[in-house]
């Protein structure tokens, strides 16, 4: 099997955190959600995989280098999702290819989909998941029929993760920016099929630092299941990386997830996600908030 996981955007919902890491690399329960993802993807039987990068990219690249199977494609202007995927073409072999953003989470069974997308025989297969934050695309008798942008009834959410025959990419304009779903609607106008996988479990894009937050609690109390990647969380859902020195005096309610931090005395921390290298205060109150450094 081959993937492709795009890894190129700006986050620009994320800011100011985005400054620092690109979407990508935000730490998941202390470790980048593109390398869990990378090893959910192995796990699954994909031993060819492409990451296109921009935003940060060279973050992207030392962290990937060396990683057997896994090609970094980085694009010196950005490209989108259609013109990341054109750019992706020549590298590319004769088989279906597994699309993923870069910034999500699931629980979803992405070998059957692309078991399904095979045997099915059609260009396309989008994942749709009942999400009426984000259902925009009609969808009827297992088939998109409609980019509506605006959510009415028989719609689902793309969850950005979709199954495709290469060849279908061509019909982009090469190192030109483009949107992956306009190339869809001109399949749609031609009169070919697009299949509208229907898939059942946990979805987040962790789109803004409330989405990012909510993935922790959930992963950390038990209430959103964890890949095996993720292997033991110990502690939780008090996370905190090991080596770190912990006052005794630090209170944690709720959950909390600390990477390598400096902590102070007499500390009440509640629903908190603070990344390496983060100092927190003696005296500190805080809750509900992403501390980044």
């Amino acid at each position: 099997m081959q993937a492709m996981i795009l890894a190129a955007g700006f986050g620009t919902r994320l800011l100011p955190h985005t400054l620092l890491r690109p979407k990508p690399l935000f730490p998941i329960v202390n470790q980048p959600l593109l390398l869990l993802t990378i090893r959910h993807l192995q796990r699954i039987g994909c031993d060819h995989i492409i990451v296109n990068c921009h935003h940060l990219g060279q973050q992207v690249s030392d962290l990937l280098a060396g990683i057997a199977g896994v090609t970094v494609l980085p694009e010196e202007t950005i490209l989108g999702t259609g013109g990341g995927l054109r750019g992706a073409l020549p590298l590319l072999r004769d088989e279906p290819l597994l699309v993923s953003n870069g910034d999500i989470y699931h629980s979803f069974d992405l070998r059957q989909l692309y078991e399904r997308h095979a045997a099915a025989g059609r260009p396309v297969s989008l994942a749709m998941h009942d999400y009426p934050r984000f259902s925009n695309v009609r969808v009827e008798d297992g088939r998109v029929r409609d980019f509506a942008g605006r959510t009415e009834r028989n719609c689902k959410a793309f969850t950005g993760i979709h199954v495709l025959n290469p060849e279908i990419l061509e019909g982009i304009a090469p190192r030109r920016y483009s949107c992956i779903l306009d190339r869809y609607r001109q399949l749609l106008a031609a009169g070919v099929d697009i299949a509208a996988v229907e898939v059942e479990g946990y979805w987040t894009d962790m789109g803004t630092p409330e989405d990012y937050l909510g993935l922790h609690g959930g992963l950390l109390t038990g209430a959103v299941p964890r890949w095996p990647e993720m292997g033991e969380l110990a502690g939780a859902p008090f996370l905190l990386e090991r080596g770190s020195a912990v006052p005794t005096d630090l209170h944690c309610e709720d959950w909390c997830c600390l990477g390598d931090v400096e902590i102070g005395r007499n500390i009440r921390l509640t629903r908190v996600v603070a990344w390496d290298g983060v100092r927190i205060a003696g005296g500190s109150r805080l809750s509900d908030v992403l501390l980044s450094a």
